[in-house]
């Protein structure tokens, strides 16, 4: 590989340029991850911030990948007798009984920076300040506010309208925030410096994590200051399935990797060479309704699953589920499943070192709870609980079922390709559908992000549990989609609904590639 070579990408340009500011002053893509991690939350808050979760896979050529579970567990308090005791019937979506869950995301930059360390001497991380610095800068001087942000802030005004920490940072007097004019989250600011200065263990076992524990009881969170100290992301074991082109590997429970596995090893297993791309599409949301069929039974918290997971991609199980596949008919879809909102972003640094990331507050402004002394919003996780018996019951300390899943493929010809979505129900759908267009199609990278999609359920603040298409999908494919039984609702061309996905590839020879969603406000540079 040629070692000059680096490459980002992310759903927003400022993160990218984040990013590959750190590559090329020689960071690894561990800090460059990072810094570019808090530079997306100050500039896409309504879908990830440092009161959300995240999750990391990692190669390092010549080692096994390895990964991050950065995503926070139930409180000590939270039960359902504790919803009980407050005549909720089921867990909200919204408002402080919604905030139940702690965020994970800056131990696992924390733990990251930590693994690194181990892994290359002490000397391998720059300075934490110079990574927040140009996130916390840009969040006290303002951000442009982006269709995205606009339209997410339209969506939750009448739902928050009462929230009046939210209304305080995230309005202008109450007005909700437009596309084009500036945004300023000085006290946002203010957190990353003063992280970058005293540690990211501030947030949960300092001064500052006090505070925020405090502030979240008082809004009425059942999340303490002893759920903070007790907090720590912790290193998994990722989960990998063998398709005809090489490794692919994915996130363990608590999140749909193992879904997004068993999608793409299916499929691989069906796809025949004389397939046109509507026999592709056809098997993709066929294979998608199996597994989606198993998460449901199977994914929560990584004690509740009834299930080995790896066991269930060995080959021989592979072959079973594919045979369950049957592509001469359109399988029933009754099933009402979870929504989702996160950001993806793919990284590779000089030293060949290559990140898939993924962090969220799951939906648009998470639980709505604000904390305005930091700027930041609480994620509402902990609502894909239930309080009925069940694999995903809440539980004190139980981790809820995560949409989000990173994903790593190391190829047989010694190619890697980082890749991942946001948008819930579609994180493994639109996994399937770049890996299809580009390893079996033989398209760009580019062109494997940008095409048209679909959409078999929900994704972010999405209801409708049917399958979508964008409108611009080829005439002929829906033609022949329709009349293998499918019933498809049309959505405009180039739609947020359908995620924002991104790539990053290189190979042995020294060429490196990297592809951003045109659906999002992304970047994909490359160095080298």
């Amino acid at each position: 590989m040629d070692n000059a070579c680096c490459a980002f990408t992310s759903p927003h340009f400022l993160a990218t340029q984040a990013g590959m500011d750190v590559l090329q002053r020689g960071g690894s893509a561990i800090d460059a991850m990072i810094a570019a991690a808090a530079m997306i939350a100050v500039a896409y808050p309504h879908m990830n911030g440092l009161g959300g979760d995240s999750f990391w896979l990692v190669h390092q050529p010549g080692q096994d990948p390895w990964a991050i579970d950065a995503s926070g567990c139930a409180a000590a308090a939270a039960t359902p007798k504790w919803y009980a005791e407050r005549s909720l019937q089921e867990i909200p979506a919204r408002g402080p009984a919604a905030a139940l869950t702690m965020a994970g995301t800056v131990s696992g930059w924390q733990l990251a920076r930590q693994l690194w360390s181990e892994k290359n001497g002490d000397a391998a991380n720059l300075p934490l300040q110079e990574l927040l610095a140009p996130a916390a800068d840009k969040a006290t001087a303002g951000i442009a506010v982006t269709d995205s942000l606009a339209a997410a802030s339209a969506k939750v005004a009448a739902e928050l309208q009462g929230a009046a920490a939210y209304q305080q940072v995230f309005t202008r007097s109450g007005a909700q925030l437009q596309a084009g004019e500036q945004f300023n989250n000085p006290a946002l600011g203010g957190l990353l410096h003063e992280l970058g200065a005293k540690g990211l263990q501030e947030f949960y076992r300092g001064a500052i994590g006090q505070r925020l524990a405090q502030a979240l009881q008082n809004e009425g969170s059942p999340l303490s200051v002893d759920d903070f100290a007790a907090y720590e992301a912790k290193q998994v074991e990722p989960l990998v399935a063998s398709i005809r082109h090489g490794q692919v590997y994915n996130l363990p429970a608590p999140t749909q990797g193992f879904a997004s596995l068993l999608l793409l090893a299916c499929y691989d297993r069906l796809a025949a060479a004389n397939w046109q791309e509507a026999d592709a599409i056809h098997a993709i949301i066929e294979c998608t309704k199996h597994a989606f069929v198993l998460r449901e039974q199977w994914l929560a918290d990584p004690d509740q699953v009834p299930v080995e997971l790896q066991a269930q991609l060995r080959d021989s199980a592979l072959a079973t589920a594919a045979a369950k596949v049957d592509l001469g008919q359109v399988a029933d879809w009754p099933q009402v499943t979870p929504g989702g909102d996160t950001v993806w972003m793919g990284a590779r640094d000089k030293s060949g070192v290559m990140v898939s990331f993924i962090q969220s507050l799951y939906w648009e402004f998470g639980s709505g709870v604000v904390v305005p002394e930091y700027g930041l919003v609480w994620n509402n996780r902990g609502s894909s609980f239930t309080l009925d018996a069940g694999i995903r019951q809440l539980g004190a300390g139980r981790k809820p079922f995560h949409t989000l899943n990173p994903a790593l493929l190391l190829h047989n010809d010694s190619s890697r390709i980082a890749f991942g979505t946001m948008g819930g129900e579609g994180q493994p759908q639109t996994q399937a559908a770049m890996m299809m267009r580009h390893l079996y199609l033989g398209e760009s990278l580019e062109r494997s992000v940008a095409r048209p999609r679909w959409l078999l359920g929900r994704t972010w603040g999405d209801a409708d549990h049917g399958l979508k298409a964008e409108e611009d999908l080829d005439a002929d494919i829906l033609s022949a989609l329709g009349k293998r039984g499918h019933d498809i609702t049309l959505v405009p061309a180039q739609s947020e609904a359908m995620g924002h996905a991104g790539m990053v590839k290189d190979d042995a020879q020294g060429g490196i590639d990297a592809a951003t969603d045109p659906r999002s406000d992304g970047l994909a540079l490359t160095s080298g």
